[in-house]
């Protein structure tokens, strides 16, 4: 492949442009789903393409292909020269490259079993016998499952020197039981709703997961919703478990850290950020307990945000993000880095494929667990008065990521640090830094875990990618709970 990006850099090169870059990838993903013992879905795609980054006159150009023919890739690497020179005609100022050093290297995702290796059959049997489990149990009216593999491999050569060769591997599963009874519907996921738990793992994570195993009480869970009492309205302690934290930092920590939001580069799908560049350093973000960094070096975990080199051959890293809740960090790439003062990128750049322009997106945006030995059962125990909240169902921030609400699956009633009576559509809001420091308990390592979201939207247009998102059950001070869906 390094000689099929040559072609490209070589006609950059004489076509004036001062760096240029090529990436190609093949990418396959398999997406399988059953609905009330049916098949509701089975897909398998292939996808293959070169992607070509110039800087001319001082500004970006950027073109694609499907046609690896030597003359199609030529055409598409003086493709996006011209695109560059006609953009250089209205920049704002000229593209200033962090410097980042050459490396030649391969990296492929650790894992035990490929997925492409297991069978359409063997995959469907599965999701069959989950979904007649989640079926027995009365009062079911729909049972969906869903399971989705992807093998992204991509060349990646620049005009710097640089030469990486990178397997990334993603699964994913999940399924959810609904229960209907006239106009409220109820709902339990698992492991986690919106797709279920995905990370940079083979077929080993269908194994861990435990989801036979798992189906019955999730069924039930969704039938009690339906007789459950009320989530009740008005100011409580509230704890949140790992999945819903996960997606509560997705929202309120991730995006607005985006620096290209923040420069007023990017504004689709999230809009832009409250965290302006005169807060770094200065913001008190959260309470003494709240550690977030951003981490796409292996040995954080298989998260979505995890591989060795982002889209523009930059390693992987880790970014202090909050530290001891001061605002300390933001998600940089080579272009954005000298707007903080930084020297070098943070390696977040990233593109759902070939042919989209890389732009920066998270990586695994993770709170650190506590540092005390803390279950979340322990934690139950030690709040008198609070709401159990757990598995998002819904979620609404505004543009600037300030002001939220999300509601979830279930939620329970804790009373004298005992968790008693089922509540059914639970829900909270605030404003994020003022959330973030009613922060007064998070669970230990034992307890954290480190979930996928796989469906984030960004730019236009529009780029689909996972992120992950590390986190342990965490209790939050004197929250506004009320009651997202009425009902009945």
């Amino acid at each position: 492949m390094k000689h099929i990006a040559d072609w490209a850099l070589n006609v950059a090169n004489l076509r004036g442009a001062s760096y240029a870059d090529a990436r190609l990838a093949d990418d396959r993903s398999r997406g399988l789903a059953t609905k009330n013992g049916k098949i509701g879905h089975a897909a398998d795609s292939e996808s293959l393409g070169i992607g070509v980054r110039v800087i001319a006159d001082g500004a970006w150009g950027y073109a694609a292909s499907d046609d690896l023919s030597r003359s199609a890739v030529e055409a598409t690497a003086g493709r996006a020269v011209d695109i560059a020179r006609a953009s250089s005609r209205v920049k704002q100022s000229e593209v200033r490259l962090a410097p980042e050093k050459a490396v030649s290297a391969e990296w492929t995702t650790p894992i035990q079993i490929d997925p492409f290796t297991t069978s359409v059959e063997q995959n469907l049997d599965l999701l069959l016998k989950i979904d007649s489990e989640l079926r027995a149990v009365k009062g079911v009216t729909l049972a969906e499952t869903n399971m989705n593999f992807r093998r992204e491999e991509q060349w990646f050569v620049s005009s710097e020197g640089t030469n990486i060769h990178q397997t990334k591997y993603t699964t994913g599963v999940g399924y959810a039981a609904h229960a209907f009874a006239g106009s409220d519907i109820q709902k339990r996921s698992y492991p986690n709703s919106f797709g279920g738990q995905w990370q940079n793992k083979g077929y080993e994570l269908i194994g861990e997961l435990k989801l036979v195993e798992n189906a019955r009480r999730v069924g039930e869970e969704a039938v009690a919703l339906l007789k459950a009492d009320q989530c009740p309205e008005g100011v409580f302690d509230i704890i949140l478990d790992g999945s819903q934290l996960g997606l509560q930092i997705h929202e309120s920590v991730g995006h607005p850290i985006e620096l290209d939001r923040v420069l007023g580069m990017e504004a689709n799908f999230a809009g832009t950020s409250f965290l302006t560049l005169d807060k770094l350093r200065k913001l008190r973000y959260g309470s003494d307990l709240v550690n977030v960094v951003a981490d796409a070096r292996q040995e954080h975990g298989p998260g979505l945000g995890t591989f060795a080199f982002d889209e523009e051959g930059v390693p992987a890293q880790c970014t202090p993000i909050i530290t001891n809740g001061l605002f300390t960090g933001y998600l940089t790439s080579r272009e954005t880095a000298h707007t903080i003062g930084a020297n070098r990128s943070g390696g977040t750049l990233r593109a759902e494929g070939w042919n989209r322009l890389p732009i920066i997106r998270m990586t695994n945006i993770s709170i650190l667990p506590g540092e005390k030995p803390l279950t979340r059962e322990q934690l139950i125990a030690s709040t008198n008065n609070g709401i159990y909240m757990e598995t998002n169902r819904s979620w609404s921030i505004d543009d600037k990521r300030y002001n939220f609400q999300f509601g979830c699956e279930a939620g329970w009633e804790i009373k004298n640090g005992k968790r008693t009576r089922m509540l059914r559509n639970p829900s909270y809001s605030g404003i994020t830094t003022e959330f973030w420091n009613a922060m007064d308990a998070i669970c230990s390592r034992d307890e954290w875990v480190l979930w996928g979201t796989p469906h984030c939207g960004k730019g236009q247009p529009q780029q689909v990618m996972g992120t992950g998102h590390g986190a342990a059950p965490a209790r939050f001070r004197n929250v506004k709970v009320g009651s997202a869906y009425k009902g009945n």
